[in-house]
């Protein structure tokens, strides 16, 4: 094991996970665990890390199992995952960590909640699902899958997106005015750019745990009620892929005393759309924790 700030692969009582520590400085000892979604990795994770997280913390970017240099194999489940979590903790000789989760790293994180309740001292739940998500999977995935195999043509959606980070961000942003606004934000614009070429990098390594992702979101629910931690759930009212009425006010009417941000016309891409009020939300609700 090396010290903060920098990736390394822990060999853990249950396996190898892939993660990323970066120290913000103030206090090492308050700690944030980040989640990545799916065709993500370590480096998501420490994207969402930075587009809604204070300074101050050290934090821990994981790269889920299928993602990277994590194996999938044997760890497909919600709770196999949440125990790794717990497993990698072991390895850092860390007791307790907020958790932070974004879109299909919600399972894990709300399963290390139930199955790891005296290591999580919170949950921050962005975009993710609060039981079976029934939203039809895009056509596009499945030309993705073809594509990720072919280097020159992965490398030609890159270039694209480096070209004009503008045209990615239409198709995610459905209103004038909120694209606008997050346009004129150059620094959530660089988050959102790095992001989108992010998953474009060793594409094949990321797809295993997306295709894990889809079948458990589509066929999972969740002890919301038995929650015991405190909860934010960050959810926005138009998003399209994991809908707010089914997921975002379910998680945060079931999980006890849960907080609800609501990002008013925000989209799956609402972390970056509602980037300071979230970021404030947050801040907020981890000023109210024990010993924060």
């Amino acid at each position: 094991m090396s010290g903060i700030n920098g990736l390394e692969v822990a060999e853990t009582a249950l396996g190898p996970i892939e993660y990323f520590q970066r120290d913000t400085g103030r206090d090492s000892d308050k700690i944030i665990l980040s989640i990545h979604g799916a065709m993500g990795g370590y480096d998501q994770s420490d994207i969402l890390g930075r587009t809604i997280g204070p300074t101050g913390y050290r934090y821990i970017s994981i790269s889920r199992p299928g993602y990277l240099r994590t194996p999938l194999k044997g760890r497909e489940t919600a709770e196999a995952q949440a125990d790794l979590i717990a497993a990698l903790l072991d390895f850092l000789h860390i007791s307790k960590v907020i958790v932070f989760a974004i879109s299909g790293g919600g399972y894990s994180a709300l399963h290390f909640a139930l199955r790891h309740q005296e290591r999580c001292s919170a949950l921050v739940l962005c975009s993710t699902t609060g039981g079976r998500n029934s939203t039809p999977i895009p056509f596009s995935f499945n030309v993705i899958k073809i594509l990720a195999h072919i280097p020159l043509l992965t490398n030609m959606m890159r270039k694209r997106v480096e070209k004009n980070i503008e045209r990615s961000l239409k198709k995610s942003i459905s209103y004038s005015d909120i694209l606008y606004r997050t346009i004129k934000d150059h620094e959530t614009v660089a988050l959102f750019k790095e992001l989108s070429i992010g998953m474009m990098n060793e594409m094949p390594k990321r797809l295993p745990g997306t295709i894990n992702d889809i079948k458990i979101t589509q066929t999972h629910d969740y002890a919301l009620n038995e929650i015991k931690v405190p909860s934010l759930i960050v959810h926005g009212t138009d998003d399209p892929i994991v809908g707010f009425n089914a997921h975002g006010k379910r998680l945060a009417g079931e999980i006890p005393g849960a907080r609800l941000y609501a990002a008013q016309k925000g989209e799956h891409a609402a972390i970056f759309t509602h980037r300071i009020e979230v970021r404030t939300a947050v801040a907020d609700f981890l000023k109210i924790l024990p010993n924060s």
